[in-house]
């Protein structure tokens, strides 16, 4: 990677406009914001998919979850990538290959290829989130490396609302696949405008980087190597673990399960269904670049880390198991969502835990946390529903009861309970790199 500023010290008289480094994070931030979108779409059409494939509710779990599975597989290779060989090129390609995934899921003849090209675009938008901090450590200065990441998760919830009632709309009046078609192409533009306009370093623009870090340090270290140095540090593994508790929940219910279960068990039409789980979603990504703003202004990570999870943690039970009233539900909905935006925490604590040469694989690695979370819950739910249905049909769709619900999505709350448990084990880094 080339870099303008070679000693690490960023010259304030040329640093990059704030227009042009939002731009260039801003190009990543649109795959990213395609990426979400193309993650919680089949909670709006799940009524389409498991009536055009005559699929169970633990097949079309697995149908969603397959975009988890690539997206998961690619996250430490996208981390050494990102650290070898800059974003650019990732952001490029992953437009490209997901372009590809898209229109292959819109043509598909049947599951087999309807899982296929869910695989190629989760593996391929897993690059955005990744680029986007190593370019967020290259165009901005290192206070705001927790809002870009809080902005990014706000971007990414953008491509989310989208998917809730906006896109039932296009769909009931245009159908699923041509929808999807359209998508693909907005994605292949995305791949040529990411080419052209962005580049891994103000340096290569002839301005100062806000890098603070020595360019190309990790040039001679082997990328296996890099992981295992980051595989060393006691709390990349716990904050990779945290979020697949919080971040699992918000992805399970609002990207996959939240649709149905609003209709099914309070009787809801699609597009209010959709709106209260778009509601849910903004929530969430207003609850990260705030979370990580407080924790900046506190100096430190676990204290406001350890708050949200509780706050997230009490008020899904409740929602839960409560014998609530649907504007309740909706009501509490807000602060759980907010509260489980705390994984942009974990993002900037993440990079603090790890030299800057790493960032890119310690990033990278801890992403995999929240995509974890919906890669094993969506159908270990969708399996639960399963097990409890009742055999009762409606146009070919399997009807489940809230008992039925009640027992899946008690997966979730066990799986907070823990993340809230290991959060305790990690070592404070009172917002400063802890490692040079």
């Amino acid at each position: 990677m080339v870099g303008g500023n070679l000693s690490g010290v960023s010259d304030s008289k040329n640093l990059p406009p704030a227009a042009l480094a939002w731009s260039v994070w801003g190009l990543g931030a649109l795959l990213y914001l395609i990426g979400f979108y193309q993650r919680v779409a089949p909670a709006v059409i799940t009524d389409q998919l498991m009536t055009e494939f005559a699929i169970t509710g633990a097949a079309l779990g697995n149908l969603s979850a397959f975009y988890f599975y690539s997206y998961v597989a690619m996250q430490i290779p996208t981390g050494m990538i990102a650290d070898r060989w800059g974003p650019r090129r990732l952001v490029t390609a992953g437009a490209g290959v997901a372009a590809l995934g898209t229109t292959l899921f819109a043509l598909a003849p049947d599951i087999f290829w309807a899982i296929m090209g869910r695989l190629l675009i989760g593996g391929s938008v897993a690059v955005a989130f990744v680029s986007m901090l190593k370019l967020a450590s290259h165009w901005f200065a290192p206070k705001q490396y927790a809002l870009a990441s809080g902005m990014a998760l706000l971007m990414g919830v953008v491509g989310g609302v989208v998917a809730g009632v906006p896109l039932r709309m296009v769909v009931e009046s245009f159908g699923w696949r041509p929808v999807m078609g359209v998508s693909a192409a907005v994605t292949a533009v995305l791949c040529i405008v990411a080419w052209l306009r962005v580049r891994d370093d103000p340096g290569e623009r002839g301005y100062a980087s806000h890098y603070q870090g020595v360019h190309g340090a990790h040039a001679g270290t082997s990328l296996l190597r890099g992981l295992m140095e980051v595989l060393s540090y006691r709390n990349v593994w716990i904050l990779t673990a945290v979020p697949i508790g919080f971040s699992g929940v918000v992805l399970t219910f609002g990207g996959l399960w939240g649709v149905p279960f609003l209709r099914q068990v309070h009787g809801l039409d699609p597009k209010a269904a959709a709106a209260i789980t778009s509601i849910l979603l903004i929530s969430w990504a207003l609850g990260g670049p705030m979370l990580g703003s407080w924790s900046e202004r506190m100096g430190r990570r676990k204290p406001l880390y350890l708050i949200a999870s509780a706050v997230a943690l009490l008020g899904w039970s409740a929602i839960i198991f409560a014998p609530l009233p649907l504007w309740a539900l909706v009501l509490l909905l807000i602060p759980s969502g907010f509260a489980s935006g705390n994984i942009i925490i974990g993002f900037a604590w993440a990079k603090e835990s790890v030299p800057l040469r790493l960032v890119g694989t310690a990033s990278g690695f801890c992403n995999m946390g929240p995509l974890v979370g919906g890669m094993v819950l969506q159908p270990a739910v969708g399996g639960m529903l399963d097990r409890r249905w009742n055999g009762v049909l409606a146009a070919g769709v399997r009807i489940y009861d809230a008992t039925a619900y009640r027992a899946g999505f008690t997966l979730m709350v066990g799986t907070m309970a823990v993340a809230g448990i290991l959060l305790f084990f990690a070592r404070e880094s009172y917002c400063k790199q802890m490692h040079d």
